[in-house]
């Protein structure tokens, strides 16, 4: 049987563990969730340099319009301060001409408001013959 004594001595014991518990667990959902916000930025700046290198490679555009479109990819996907630093350009690999989109950008370390970490992607495209 329980002394009264040892009862009086865990009183409030089930509050504090509860409070200990649901601290880590709020800190393991957020990083959770601060890992998954990384994630689609880089894969949506990744999907737009992609399209805009292949929209830019078509016969009857120029590089500076795949910069648009990748522009215009990410605008709608995320806020516009990921789309300020995009560029273009070609390149020459195996005597065949690459359209390459380069985008530069912050990707958030904590949210989209804290402090954050440049990042580059580049998408590539064969450019199209008349």
């Amino acid at each position: 049987m329980y002394r009264r004594r040892d009862i009086a001595g865990e009183r409030g014991s089930a509050v504090v563990e509860f409070v200990l518990v649901s601290v880590l667990l709020t800190a393991m959902f957020l990083a959770v969730l601060q890992i998954g916000l990384a994630l689609h930025v880089r894969t949506v700046l990744t999907g737009a340099a992609a399209e805009g290198a292949r929209y830019a490679a078509n016969a009857d555009r120029t590089p500076e319009d795949g910069v648009a479109r990748a522009r215009q990819l990410i605008d709608d996907a995320l806020p516009s301060s990921y789309s300020q630093d995009i560029s273009s350009g070609e390149e020459q690999v195996g005597g065949r001409t690459v359209v390459v989109i380069t985008v530069r950008t912050r990707i958030p370390v904590i949210g989209f408001l804290g402090p954050a970490r440049t990042m580059t992607v580049r998408g590539h495209a064969l450019e199209e013959g008349p």
